[in-house]
This record gives structure tokens, C-alpha cells and sequence, in this order.
């Protein structure tokens, strides 16, 4: 493992055409194919500050299959832009092990206070209602060993909330937006409901790991947090009633369990169900609402912004979204 600091720059301050050489995470590393059909490398590189494109002209295709071995790369190249964006052309690459005191400035990392953000998730929970549905999320924090890993856990690999604690702030903004929608709508169950988005991603503390970058586990990839929150749920729901005597009602953990396996919304995108109760289609579109946000904040206005600022008012397209997003906010400084 890694003991001393090696030469690095951040992604945030890469310059738009000059050398760069550093230690940083690899995703999703893929070969391609050239328009002459010789093979090449595409992936992200990403450290504390942001990520970038990458692509490696010359490929050992002998040596593809390491790259992702450790979860973290040395790379070395220029940068130049295409079609107005950043990508990073690699000269040198080869995968590296880094010690603990490498890692934060590697993986990105939420800026809010995590304790702050899970003593709120707690004290909300605490307000729920129904005796059986309380005792059940009272067994789910006492999980010392889950709640230290939904602490910590990023919310995706690269798509929304990717970051350490990612998972806790995005179910932190989904129970504070259903507090506020929920008087709109005082025929949802706002038990079920707030229950519903505590669990509904919760198991991606399994289905993900960060301690090589942010990368799927063999649970992941076989079970997925989807079945895996259902599964866990059945579990939980007989200890509490064991444990407390207060048992959830039967349609009461199968409606919850609907919640976890219906909240990505549409089977292509990963529903096992759709969602067929009315708290569950609420959920489901907070998810969405608070997903698809804060991916287009992310690509269209990021937070800290970058020290590059690329021209043009439009990014590049963003697949996850289907298209490319207007960067101004069309007000800022045109207050007459």
C-alpha cells in the first residue's frame, strides 16, 4: 500500500491543454473501437474534486483486464477539449494501490455533516405514528454495523449522488420533501410512506462498495438492493415483532415491500413491480424528482464550479437524462 504522496492533479483545476500526471479512481473502463477498427480505452477518472473523460489510444489489450483490479489508477497525459468538453488523452496507465491516507482526496465526499444529516434522519423516524411500524425502524437503527455503512455508503457509482454519505443525504432530502408534500395529499399514509423511502434504497450499502472506489459487490451484482431491501425487510419486520410483540400488520410488509421493489418506477429501469399503491407511485416519483435534480445540478451548475469553465450555454448530452441541459440561470444577475 501506498506510505508516501505522489505527484497529483485535481480534475477540478485540469488545465485545457497541458500534461498531467496523478493517482486517481477508474470507472467503468471499456474498450472500444476506432473508426480504423483498432481497439482503444474509454473510462472516467475521478478524484475528490470531479471526474473526467478518458481515452487511451494504445491498448494492451492484455493489460485491460487489471485496470479495475485495485480500483485505482496512475495515469499520465495532456488534456484537450472536444466538442467543447474536457477529456483526458492517456500516454501511461497502470493500476496502483493506495493507502487510507490517499483515499480522501480521491473518492468525493459529501459537504454536509454526516451526524448532523443522520441525527435528522433518526429524529424523523422517531415521529412516526403506528406502534408496529416505529418498533420496525427502531430494530433498522439499532443495526450498528448497517447504520454505519448507510452512514458512509454513496448512493450510485456514477449516476446521482455519487459520493460518500450520497445514500444518507439523498434519503435525507426525500423524507424532508415528503414532509412538506404529504399535508397536500393527507390520504397517503404518511407512515408507509416515510418507512417506504428510509428502505427503499438502503440495501445499497451491500449492493456498493467504496473501499476500492465506487464499484458494485458480488452481492450487487447477483441480488441487487432491490431484492436484497425486500429480503431484509422480512427479516427485520418478524425481529420486531419478536423483540417488541408489536407486529407489523401483514398488508402493512407487503405494501412496504411493493415500496423497495417498485421504486425504480418502470421494469427497464429496474422495477420489479410497478408501483400499484398510491404511496408507492409517491415514492417512487420523489426518488425520481430528487435523482434526476441532482443530476442535472451536478452537470449543468456543479458545486464548487469548476476552475475551467467550458464555453457554450448547452453541456454535452447527458445519457441518464436523454439530452443536453441549458447551463445559465436565465435571473442571475438580470434583476432590473
Amino acid at each position: 500500500m501506498a506510505t508516501t504522496a505522489r505527484p497529483h492533479t485535481d480534475i477540478r483545476s485540469l488545465p485545457p491543454n497541458g500534461y498531467v500526471e496523478g493517482v486517481y479512481a477508474i470507472l467503468n473502463p471499456q474498450i472500444g473501437t476506432t473508426r480504423a477498427g483498432k481497439p482503444y480505452l474509454k473510462c472516467l477518472l475521478r478524484d475528490a474534486t470531479g471526474e473526467v473523460t478518458a481515452r487511451q489510444w494504445s491498448l494492451d489489450e492484455a493489460a485491460f483486464s487489471e485496470l479495475g483490479s485495485t480500483g485505482f489508477v496512475w495515469a499520465a497525459g495532456h488534456t484537450q477539449l472536444y466538442n467543447g468538453q474536457l477529456q483526458l488523452i492517456v500516454e501511461q496507465l497502470k493500476p496502483v494501490q493506495v493507502g487510507q491516507d490517499e483515499l480522501a482526496a480521491l473518492l468525493p465526499s459529501t459537504n454536509r455533516d454526516i451526524d448532523e444529516m443522520f441525527g435528522e434522519v433518526t429524529a424523523m423516524l422517531g415521529t412516526l405514528g403506528h406502534s408496529a411500524v416505529k418498533a420496525l425502524a427502531e430494530v433498522y437503527l439499532a443495526d450498528e454495523d448497517l447504520m454505519s455503512r448507510f452512514r458512509q455508503a454513496p448512493a450510485a457509482v456514477s449516476m446521482h449522488h455519487a459520493y460518500i454519505g450520497g445514500l444518507l443525504e439523498h434519503t435525507l432530502q426525500l423524507l424532508k420533501l415528503a414532509e412538506v408534500m404529504l399535508p397536500l395529499y393527507p390520504r397517503l399514509n404518511r407512515d408507509i410512506v416515510l418507512m417506504g423511502l428510509f428502505l427503499h434504497d438502503l440495501a445499497k450499502t451491500t449492493e456498493l462498495t467504496w473501499e476500492k472506489g465506487f464499484d458494485y459487490t458480488a452481492d450487487g451484482n447477483l441480488i441487487g438492493h432491490v431484492v436484497r431491501g425486500a429480503i431484509w425487510l422480512q427479516v427485520k419486520a418478524a425481529l420486531a415483532g419478536k423483540q417488541t410483540g408489536h407486529r407489523l400488520p401483514p398488508d402493512a410488509l407487503r405494501v412496504l415491500q411493493h415500496i423497495i421493489i417498485s421504486h425504480h418506477g418502470e421494469p427497464e429501469y429496474g422495477a420489479a413491480k410497478l408501483p400499484s399503491t398510491p404511496e408507492a407511485i409517491f415514492v417512487a416519483l420523489l426518488d425520481n424528482l430528487d435523482a434526476k435534480t441532482e443530476m442535472a445540478l451536478a452537470h449543468s451548475r456543479p458545486d464548487p464550479a469548476p476552475v475551467l469553465v467550458i464555453e457554450g450555454d448547452f453541456t454535452d448530452k447527458v445519457w441518464a437524462l436523454g439530452t443536453r441541459l441549458f447551463k445559465p440561470d436565465p435571473l442571475r444577475g438580470n434583476d432590473s
